[in-house]
């Protein structure tokens, strides 16, 4: 029996209230949702699946080597093509010749995820990471953001019991137009909501299992309130819906949403079996566990800070065109390649002649100037600033023009790292954080965010954020 191992869960910190939405447009298009979950300005899909993935990997009692599939579902990735497995792998040292799928066609495709990971042999990760976007007077409101990871393999702390399936038809339910950033639907309500009800139904009805016994579910929910709707034709009580409804606070997040739930109600789970029913347009998933599991991060789903609605636009990039002069520093491809293992992973090397650590390891040993072949090591994630400067809004590179536009002043700072038996210094950008409040010797932790784009493409890489 294949089943979930360990489960982690990752939300970004900034929240919006829904009185702010409202206060903004006079009213408010996401029902049941008291405050909803905002991406910073250099968080994405990747970003958050990184988040999540590292702290799965990190509670879970395995080998990253020993790793034989890797599966990740998004509606929004940060590329419209091209696939975001493999920085998830390089980024995390995954090994190399990981089976890999990228699900993005819909919301249910975190069911489709683990699905993938049921079928294969040996230990799986799936991430369903999203940040899905709208338009801001309408679709946008109930938007959120948020990410979860799932080690799956064989002698599993919660077995998955059986799966489900339906499909059909359902037209302008969710859709997204080709070439199109914003989540649409016809908005019919009535329509809608039937086709969301019949394909709960038909799903969960499917399943071996006895849905009186369900002590909790996670279920398809857009905003706070349609979970208690389309669950209404099968016999599942509405405490149970509550255990896996996290829309409420940290609105739709797309095809994270309903395995983050699911998450939420396993850690909370007694003997009952718990659900988990993904829908995404005509496609809809259920599934049946048993048991419960504790889960890193649910902390983020009831912390916050609050941001005012111009500051959610900012962030979000609706009033940022990104536009700027001048050409910026220009990292060539093979260079910026070469030095993703210091980017992501934060990689030193040792000298073998004095024992001195270089970082980046390349060139001269910066101890005993020697022409050497560095030992690789890790540098510690955590590490002090030694100095610290704020650039100010106007003063940023051109290439970190884009960032500033919709996240306003940022920290530089310079982080020294433990790294073997020496240290190493390093300068970087601050983020999650009151650039202002930042002081010479306070502690900061490495996190992995979207650095700047060139010529179109994305590049990720280490910040660091303070440790609270």
């Amino acid at each position: 029996m294949r089943g979930i191992v360990a489960g982690s869960v990752y939300v970004p910190r900034f929240r919006l209230e829904s009185e702010e939405l409202e206060a903004a447009w006079g009213t408010n298009h996401a029902s049941g949702v008291g405050e909803k979950a905002v991406p910073a300005a250099d968080e994405d899909a990747l970003t958050m699946a990184i988040a999540a993935a590292r702290r799965v990997l990190d509670d879970a009692a395995l080998e990253r080597a020993a790793l034989e599939t890797v599966a990740v579902a998004t509606t929004n990735p940060p590329l419209e093509e091209g696939d975001l497995v493999p920085q998830l792998v390089r980024a995390l040292e995954l090994p190399s010749d990981v089976a890999s799928a990228t699900l993005t066609q819909h919301a249910a495709g975190g069911a489709e995820a683990l699905s993938r990971a049921l079928d294969a042999d040996g230990p799986a990760l799936v991430v369903a990471s999203d940040c899905p976007e709208g338009e801001p007077a309408d679709a946008d409101h109930a938007l959120g953001a948020g990410a979860a990871a799932f080690v799956i393999d064989d002698d599993p702390a919660v077995p998955i019991r059986d799966v489900a399936w339906h499909s059909d038809h359902a037209p302008g339910v969710r859709f997204r137009e080709r070439g199109d950033r914003g989540v649409e639907s016809l908005d019919i309500t009535t329509y809608e909501r039937t086709a969301l009800r019949e394909a709960v139904t038909e799903t969960a009805s499917a399943l071996a299992v006895d849905l009186e016994d369900v002590g909790a579910a996670a279920v398809h929910q857009p905003d706070g309130g349609l979970p208690y709707r389309i669950t209404g034709d099968i016999p599942v009580s509405g405490e149970a819906v509550a255990a896996g409804t996290v829309a409420d606070r940290i609105g739709d997040a797309g095809a994270a949403t309903v395995p983050i739930g699911l998450l939420a109600a396993l850690a909370e789970a007694e003997d009952d079996a718990t659900l988990g029913v993904f829908v995404g347009g005509g496609t809809a998933a259920a599934l049946a566990c048993e048991g419960s599991l504790p889960v890193s991060g649910l902390e983020d789903l009831e912390g916050g800070e609050s941001v005012e609605y111009a500051t959610y636009l900012r962030e979000r990039g609706y009033v940022v065109d990104g536009e700027v002069a001048g050409g910026g520093a220009n990292v060539s491809l093979p260079n910026w390649r070469r030095s993703l293992e210091q980017r992501y992973r934060l990689v030193a090397g040792e000298c073998p002649d004095c024992g001195g650590i270089s970082f980046p390891p390349e060139g001269a040993c910066q101890e005993c100037h020697s022409r050497v072949e560095f030992e690789p090591l890790e540098a510690s994630r955590t590490g002090t600033t030694r100095a610290v400067t704020v650039i100010g809004q106007g003063g940023a590179p051109p290439e970190f023009a884009e960032l500033q536009q919709r996240d306003g002043a940022y920290a530089v700072a310079i982080v020294e790292l433990e790294a073997g038996d020496g240290t190493v210094t390093l300068p970087a950008q601050l983020t999650d954080v009151d650039p202002e409040s930042v002081a010479v010797g306070d502690e900061v932790r490495a996190t992995i965010r979207k650095i700047y784009a060139q010529e179109g493409v994305p590049r990720y890489g280490v910040k660091f954020e303070p440790v609270e």
